[in-house]
């Protein structure tokens, strides 16, 4: 029996593609982290450190889906994959898409602010 099930606006992946979810977090992170030492060793202006949002979004993405259990890129394909990896299944049922569409833009509204909030930090970090 598999651990996990597709569940309309709750879950769309499986183990492997929320491990796969994890690693972009990570990836975002020491993206994010390089990105903050270099401005703070060029001592970079403030437009330039708008730039942090980007390796920031990349990491809040791959954590938010991580922790929801569901694929942005999924639900608003109306796909899901919740078995091996690469076993990826169309959603059938016009009510699933919706409710998988709106989990998605949920999804990617906490991303944006969680992004949004990081950027501000670093922008009021004293450099």
């Amino acid at each position: 029996m598999p651990d996990y099930a597709y569940i309309p606006g709750t879950c769309n992946i499986g183990k492997g593609e929320i491990r796969r979810r994890q690693l972009v977090a990570i990836v975002g992170l020491f993206f994010s982290i390089s990105t903050l030492l270099t401005f703070n060793t060029v001592d970079a202006p403030t437009a330039i450190r708008l730039g942090i949002f980007f390796p920031l979004m990349v990491a809040s993405v791959g954590f938010v889906q991580s922790r929801s259990k569901f694929c942005l890129a999924y639900g608003l394909a109306g796909t899901f994959n919740v078995g091996k990896m690469g076993d990826i299944k169309r959603v059938t049922s016009m009510e699933d898409r919706a409710a998988d569409r709106a989990t998605a833009l949920k999804i990617l509204g906490k991303s944006f602010l969680l992004a949004s909030i990081a950027t501000a930090v670093v922008l009021v970090l004293p450099f």
